[in-house]
């Protein structure tokens, strides 16, 4: 018996009897990885070695800073104990009038004079040498409102060895200076009863030197005298240093 021939299927022909494929499931998606926490993104880590850097930096500075201080410090108490530093003294041992003078013309009151001071100076230390400069030396007589100057000159600098006291002398005169008549007749009465104050101040450069070597020059102000010219006669007042604008040392 011949078999029979099997039909084919037209396209698109469902077999109600056959189970309906289910459709594939949806691709997944793969998420992107994510770091943990805590850790700092790569456009973070350039910063981090700058600050880290920088803070290398700063400490190392600091600890120079401070290593310089430290040494300074010894070196200045090494200074102090083995030179035991001390400041030169001054004092005013003199000071005379030479040919005071008070004339009344029609033009009014004029004044003649030269005055004559002596400035004593020490230098206490055993080790250090004292330099000074050139000297501007002003005088004047009369306190206040009364206040007469007598003149101004300059004095050459000169070294000043260990233990060693030096006399300068200084020397400045006026002639036929105006004057007030009320002043003038003032300056006369307190010079003839030897009342008259008398003044003189200073300008300088100090430096010291130890083992030939001259260290710094320190501008300083001396101011000497303020007393009458009879105190000075049993007295020798000690002047006043100022240097740095407020260090007064007397």
């Amino acid at each position: 018996m011949a078999d029979k021939p099997v039909l084919q299927k037209p396209p698109g022909y469902r077999d109600s009897n056959m189970a309906t494929p289910s459709p594939p499931p949806p691709p997944r998606q793969q998420q992107p990885m994510r770091k943990p926490a805590g850790m700092p993104s790569s456009s973070f880590r350039p910063n981090q070695k700058r600050r880290s850097c920088c803070r290398t930096c700063c400490c190392c500075l600091c600890i120079t800073l401070v290593l310089f201080i430290f040494l300074l410090l010894v070196a200045i108490a090494v200074f102090y104990l083995w030179f035991d530093p001390k400041l030169p003294t001054f004092s005013l041992s003199s000071f005379r009038l030479d040919g005071f003078k008070l004339t009344d013309d029609p033009d009014g009151a004029s004044l003649s004079a030269t005055a004559v001071a002596r400035v004593e100076m020490r230098n206490p230390n055993a080790k250090l040498v004292f330099y000074y400069g050139n000297t501007a030396v002003e005088m004047s007589v009369g306190n206040g409102n009364d206040e007469t100057g007598m003149g101004e000159t300059t004095v050459d600098g000169f070294r000043q060895g260990p233990k060693n006291s030096t006399s300068v002398k200084v020397e400045t005169s006026v002639k036929n200076q105006l004057l007030d008549r009320g002043l003038a007749k003032r300056l006369s009465a307190k010079f003839q009863s030897k009342d008259l104050v008398i003044n003189v101040a200073a300008k300088t450069k100090v430096g010291f030197g130890v083992g030939g070597v001259k260290i710094g020059m320190l501008a300083v102000n001396l101011r000497c005298g303020g007393v009458s010219l009879n105190k000075l006669d049993t007295d020798s007042p000690k002047c006043i240093l100022n240097t740095l604008k407020w260090v007064n040392i007397q």
